[in-house]
C-alpha cells in the first residue's frame, strides 16, 4: 500500500465520484483511478466504494478506512514539514492563516500583538477556506488561522474571537431595500444563495436556522466565495445570509440589512495544533487574548 493509494481513496471518497476526483482533485484519467481502486480494494481483502446513481458511496468498510487514511496522509505530511523544517534552519517562523476576506480586520492587530518580534521573525501569511486552513493546521503547514471552527478537525483547539450574526445580501433595487430590518420568513419564495461545502460550518448554520425558522427554502445557486456570492446575487436577483463582515466588500450594486428578531450567528476563531511544539505560536497565543478582547 502506497500513501498514492491513500490519497486517491480520499479524493473518491470527498467528491463522491470517480469522475470528479480523477479530472478535478487528481488530473488522471478516470479508468486509471477505477483500476487504483480496485487495486486498492484487492490488497485489503475488502470492497470500499459502491456504484448508485447517485454517484459513489462508500461501504461500512469504506468508512472505517477513510479515518485512518486521513490520519495517515496527514501524519506523512506533518514528518515531511518537519524534516524540512529542520533541514533548512532560519529564522523562526510563525506561519497565519486567514479564512478569506477577514484579513482586511486581523492583520493588522496580529501584526501589532507581534510588532516586538517582526524584525526576528519570519510571518508567513495565506488565505483559504476554512476546511482547508484546518487541514493545513493538521499537516504542520500552518502554525495558526484565523476561521471557522472545522468538525472532524480531532488535533485542532479553537479560542473564539468574536461571534457575528448573519445579514441578509440581495440587489440594492430589491423589494426588501425598503425595510430597515428582515424577518426570515420575507426571503421564503426568493431566488436564494447558499455556501457550497468548502464552507461546511457556514452552511449548516444557514441550514439550521431556516428548518427553525419553518421555511422550505432551496438554494437556486451555490457558491464557493464573497466573489461568487456577490457575481450570482446581482445576475439572478437572488438573496442570501452572510456573516456580517462581507458588509466590507459589498460592490454598489449590492446592500445588506439585518436580521430582525434572533439572528443566526456565527463564531470566528483561531485555531491551532495542540501538538505544535513553537515557541513562536505560544509566545502568539500568549498575546493573542488582548486581540479577543478588543473584538
Amino acid at each position: 500500500m502506497e500513501l498514492r493509494h491513500l490519497r486517491y481513496f480520499i479524493a473518491v471518497a470527498e467528491e463522491g465520484s470517480l469522475t470528479l476526483a480523477a479530472h478535478k482533485r487528481l488530473h488522471t484519467a478516470q479508468p486509471s483511478l477505477s483500476r487504483q481502486i480496485r487495486a486498492l480494494e484487492k490488497e485489503l481483502g475488502a470492497q470500499l466504494i459502491t456504484r448508485s446513481v447517485h454517484g459513489i458511496e462508500l461501504t461500512a468498510a469504506g468508512r472505517a478506512f477513510l479515518d485512518h487514511a486521513r490520519l495517515a496522509v496527514t501524519q506523512a505530511e506533518a514528518a515531511k514539514e518537519a524534516v524540512r523544517r529542520r533541514a533548512q534552519p532560519t529564522k523562526p517562523r510563525l506561519a497565519l492563516g486567514f479564512l478569506s476576506g477577514t484579513e482586511m480586520d486581523l492583520l493588522p492587530k496580529a501584526k501589532r500583538i507581534l510588532r516586538n518580534e517582526l524584525p526576528s521573525i519570519e510571518l508567513k501569511l495565506s488565505s483559504d477556506y476554512s476546511p482547508r486552513l484546518a487541514e493545513a493546521l493538521m499537516k504542520g503547514r500552518l502554525d495558526a488561522a484565523f476561521m471557522r471552527p472545522e468538525p472532524h478537525a480531532g488535533s485542532l483547539v479553537y479560542r473564539r474571537v468574536r461571534t457575528e450574526p448573519l445579514i441578509v445580501v440581495f440587489p440594492r433595487n430589491h423589494r426588501l431595500a425598503a425595510r430597515k430590518a428582515i424577518k426570515l420568513r420575507e426571503i421564503e419564495g426568493e431566488p436564494f444563495v447558499k455556501p457550497s461545502k468548502t464552507a461546511p460550518t457556514l452552511r449548516k448554520i444557514i441550514e439550521d436556522s431556516l428548518e427553525r425558522s419553518g421555511l422550505d427554502i432551496r438554494a437556486t445557486h451555490e457558491v464557493h466565495n464573497l466573489a461568487h456570492a456577490f457575481s450570482i446575487i446581482a445576475s439572478t436577483h437572488a438573496v442570501t445570509l452572510l456573516p456580517a463582515y462581507a458588509k466590507n466588500f459589498l460592490p454598489v450594486t449590492l446592500t445588506s440589512r439585518p436580521i430582525q428578531g434572533d439572528a443566526p450567528t456565527v463564531d470566528l476563531v483561531v485555531g491551532y495544533n495542540k501538538a505544535s511544539t513553537s515557541p513562536i505560536l505560544k509566545l502568539f497565543l500568549t498575546r493573542v487574548d488582548k486581540l479577543i478582547a478588543r473584538a
